[in-house]
């Protein structure tokens, strides 16, 4: 049977989309005779066995380095024999009905050389490369200096992507996207394959440009649609994507548009893009700057507090600037080295270990260089201060992104540790995403209920049915849903870019997972949810350094903790006549162990009062409990329960009690415990323990 459609992928380190795309394009291409060709750019991330082992039906081409994208794609076009031929990203979703429309539009339109679909953002806006003119220097320059940015609407400063035009309106365009490009087999063997001068960017304008010069029409078609998670690829490539996109972009315009615009001259685009590029670097290094400029703001704060305490007014300011600068320079590097300034960045306790290690260097420096020795008291001071606000201004911000009353702070969301998530979908795969979503604490996912396709179901999920995707939407808001996780394996593609259409508007990030891949796709990014190891795995807290660290901070802890609060324990003791109690619970060793409450005591340690664990402070001090560890419960209602580690005022557990873990769940949150203690990590248990973070 002959070919009708051959689809071309082309791939570089995106093994988790890769799957994704493929999956998509097997569902939409059952009906007809298809062939489906992945091209690999000398991936790393093990695509090209992904293909190999779950795809054998694709036609896989591996290269032995990254060739480029207009080069890998000549690759499969060369081999490929199909009456229609696709190009296609590998982070794309494809509907089940999106090549059926368009070879549909291709038979009732003969005119039509090249097609392109309707293409969404993973937030469901449009993607607005997905139909184009072409950049003449004019257009070229009111796309660069973003004139186009600001007027959206004008025709004269809109045209490169053509935003002045309904989105939802089948026009004739100049170009399209490369992330989905249809064309009659005519059409390549007339105007040949892309131009392998262009690597990356550009290599689609150029080829648009040459089936319009030899006389067919380019189509816009938002009858069916894509998503697109724009930049997968090129996130992963070692090479400067910026300035291969503006270098593409001139390398169009020497080659079509030379000696054609006298009155526009090519300095005049490359002050465009010089231009452009500037704005691009000054934008990336503000947001690489941005959250050390606040630390900076807040120690000057800190110097400015120490000044006024040391010496009662700021007349001694400016003896203090060469000062403030080594000071915070110590500061600022000990917040990098915690990693506070790309994936911990809002950390509590992260910020204040780091404020007590530049305290440290601080005032080693005050007795090694006299020079910077001023004084002391200021640098105490100085530290007490930035211990307050530099952990305090991200307190701040975990406050505020909870709320969800300040839209600034939303965006904020990915970063900080638990996202409030619905999940949508039905049956056996939608349960075991919920399974998987809840021995995972450590996903970040905190799942508030579930949406279905419709109301015909009664099955108990362990968590809420908010509602069906009729009301979507509304669900969201109502909810203050920060993510949404389609389960792709009960739901088709064409619905859930249509949920992501109807979404639009809604401040939520959209994500799929399917239940046999142990990853969740959203945007460029993919989250991993697969079972904890339990063979092969070191320990950290097996360790014999590390059980003494642990020990030294519970330690160090109780002690603090039973001199601050010795007042408000004597005062329930003695003056309000509260007995102590003593109870049996489960121990790590001994299988039991004797703790100290307050009476009255009911049998569940955590819905005791404050002043009613004081007493346990002691069982801490005295190595019977940890600040941090298992769930501790009575030694007769433990059921002979493994308990891996020391009983815990607080842990993973006792945080994610709401949820209802089963024995097996609590094992596993045990288990990661023990896998990645550290001092830290107990700061930030504590931490969510008392803030509820």
């Amino acid at each position: 049977m002959d070919v009708l459609l051959s689809v071309v992928i082309v791939s570089y380190n995106v093994r988790d989309f890769l799957a994704q795309t493929l999956r998509s394009v097997q569902k939409a291409t059952r009906s007809f005779p298809t062939e489906i060709f992945v091209v690999d750019n000398h991936s790393e991330d093990g695509s090209p066995h992904l293909v190999a082992t779950e795809f054998p039906d694709v036609r896989l081409i591996r290269n032995e380095e990254n060739v480029g994208f207009a080069r890998a794609n000549n690759q499969a076009l060369a081999q490929a024999s199909g009456k229609f031929l696709v190009l296609l990203n590998p982070d794309t979703i494809v509907q089940e009905d999106t090549f059926e429309k368009l070879i549909l539009f291709f038979d009732t339109h003969p005119d039509a050389g090249m097609v392109g679909c309707k293409i969404l953002n993973p937030d469901g806006t449009l993607q607005l490369a997905c139909r184009r003119s072409f950049p003449t220097p004019w257009v070229a320059f009111t796309k660069l200096v973003g004139l186009g940015t600001l007027f959206p609407k004008s025709r004269l400063f809109g045209r490169y992507n053509l935003t002045y035009l309904d989105p939802d309106q089948t026009t004739e365009v100049d170009a399209i996207s490369g992330s989905f490009m249809m064309v009659r087999r005519e059409v390549l063997e007339q105007v040949g394959p892309l131009d392998e001068r262009f690597f990356m960017y550009g290599e689609d304008l150029d080829w648009c440009y040459r089936v319009k010069e030899a006389g067919w029409k380019i189509y816009y078609v938002p009858e069916t649609k894509i998503i697109h998670y724009k930049g997968a690829s090129s996130e992963k490539s070692d090479r400067d994507t910026l300035a291969l996109f503006y270098r593409a972009m001139l390398q169009f315009v020497q080659k079509h548009f030379r000696g054609r615009y006298l009155f526009l001259p090519q300095w005049f685009l490359i002050s465009g893009i010089g231009i452009r590029l500037a704005m691009s670097f000054s934008y990336r290094l503000l947001r690489k700057l941005a959250w050390p400029f606040v630390d900076f703001v807040f120690l000057q704060l800190a110097l400015l507090v120490g000044l006024l305490l040391r010496f009662g007014s700021l007349s001694h300011w400016r003896d203090f600037g060469v000062v403030s600068a080594v000071y915070s320079l110590v500061w600022l590097s000990s917040l990098f080295f915690f990693d506070l300034y790309d994936r911990q960045k809002f950390s509590v306790s992260r910020s204040a270990g780091a404020v007590l290690l530049g305290w440290v260097g601080n005032g080693a420096l005050t007795f090694f260089f006299k020079q910077i020795a001023f004084s002391r008291a200021v640098v105490l001071f100085m530290g007490l201060a930035a211990l307050l606000f530099l952990p305090g201004w991200r307190l701040t911000v975990h406050l505020l992104i909870r709320s969800r009353k300040v839209p600034l702070f939303r965006s904020l969301q990915d970063s900080l540790v638990r996202k409030k998530t619905v999940l949508v979908g039905k049956g056996e795969s939608l349960h075991r995403l919920i399974q998987r979503l809840r021995e995972r604490f450590d996903t970040g996912y905190e799942v508030v209920g579930v949406v279905l396709p419709d109301e015909n179901g009664s099955e108990n999920y362990q968590v809420p049915v908010l509602g069906t995707v009729e009301n979507l939407p509304w669900i969201l808001r109502k909810e203050g849903v920060s993510e949404v996780i389609f389960s792709a394996d009960s739901l088709n593609y064409e619905l859930i870019l249509e949920l992501i259409s109807r979404a639009q508007g809604v401040d939520v990030n959209f994500k799929t997972a399917a239940t046999d891949t142990e990853a969740i796709i959203g945007r460029s990014s993919v989250d991993y949810i697969g079972d904890i190891p339990l063979v092969d795995i070191e320990y950290k807290l097996g360790r014999e350094p590390n059980r003494i660290l642990k020990r030294s901070f519970d330690l160090l802890f109780s002690i603090l903790s039973l001199i601050f609060l010795s007042v408000p324990f004597l005062y329930w003791h003695f003056l309000r006549g509260k007995k102590i109690e003593t109870v049996e619970v489960a121990a790590e060793k001994s299988g039991r162990t004797s703790v100290h409450v307050l009476q009255p005591f009911e049998g569940d340690f955590y819905s005791l009062k404050f002043w009613q664990k004081i007493p346990l402070f002691w069982d801490v001090l005295w190595g019977r409990l940890s600040f941090v560890g298992a769930e501790l419960s009575p030694a007769q209602t433990n059921g002979g329960k493994k308990i891996h580690l020391k009983p815990g005022l607080t842990g993973l557990a006792q945080i994610y009690r709401s949820r209802n873990l089963s024995t097996l769940e609590k094992e596993k949150y045990e288990l990661f415990y023990l896998k990645n203690y550290s001092p830290f990590f107990d700061v930030e248990i504590l931490a969510k323990s008392i803030f509820d973070i």
